[in-house]
């Protein structure tokens, strides 16, 4: 397989695994397993992680800019989203903290595939229960300080291979009794300083690479991943409700159980 074609294949994994309650580091594996293909380095990382990124914040651009300017200003008729904005920064805290302090543990089962296997099987238990047996009754807007601390506690799972960023804070905003569609919009929105933080990482980790950087893969992986992952946060939000949980459970199971039998 060309470098380029699986910048293509990768692109489009990353774009559509970043938001879908599925693990990314699962699919990622694949390619590999199945074909041997190479690592196309820190760079191509950085390219694809910048189109999801991209790809997010100009889907919520309209809400984003409705929370600049609730930061900005003190009329009352933005206090919802001045809100959403503070709680969106308490929830980032707990993974940065995490992942500055205890990113070699994390780093250690990065590459287990039975551990990326487990973990898949586990969280889409725990996505299950939140799913069957929340109450699913209450609206972002109901969101306190202490559950967006709780829903950022529990997206550092995410920073273990398997799990899953925007299932873990899905499953988490279902457990304090979001209704599905705003679990979903605040698991994305959460992805935004998510998502730039580990660009911050990934950028530094950069300055001391000295590996060969390829621009041609680079932007195919950047634009695949951004057009994928609007597309599919544009959806998923259309239509979630409408599917619900019970599909990603499955599936999540049916991945870690090929992966044990790929090992």
């Amino acid at each position: 397989m060309s470098d380029l074609f699986l910048s293509f294949i990768l692109g489009i994994i990353q774009g559509l695994t970043e938001f879908l309650p599925v693990s990314s580091s699962a699919h990622l594996l694949f390619p590999s397993l199945l074909f041997g293909t190479n690592d196309l380095g820190l760079s191509f990382d950085i390219a694809v992680h910048a189109g999801t990124l991209i790809a997010v914040i100009y889907y919520f651009r309209s809400e984003l800019t409705s929370m600049i300017v609730a930061v900005l200003t003190n009329t009352e008729n933005v206090l919802g989203h001045r809100r959403l904005s503070y709680q969106l920064v308490l929830a980032t805290m707990p993974i940065v903290f995490f992942g500055l302090f205890a990113s070699d543990m994390v780093a250690n089962n990065r590459d287990s595939i039975e551990s990326i296997a487990l973990a898949n099987i586990i969280f889409a238990a725990l996505l299950l229960f939140a799913y069957k047996f929340s109450p699913r009754s209450k609206e972002l807007i109901e969101l306190s300080v202490l559950a967006a601390l709780f829903v950022g506690a529990f997206q550092v799972f995410a920073l273990f291979p398997g799990a899953s960023r925007s299932g873990t804070a899905i499953t988490a905003a279902l457990l304090i009794g979001l209704n599905l569609k705003d679990a979903s919009r605040f698991a994305f929105l959460l992805a935004i300083p998510t998502i730039l933080g580990a660009l911050v990482f990934l950028l530094k980790d950069m300055m001391s690479y000295n590996g060969s950087i390829d621009l041609l893969p680079m932007i195919i992986g950047f634009v695949t991943s951004m057009v994928f992952a609007f597309l599919t946060i544009k959806y998923f939000l259309a239509f979630v409700e409408k599917i619900g949980m019970y599909p990603f459970v499955l599936y999540r199971v049916f991945l870690g159980a090929v992966l044990v039998l790929l090992i």
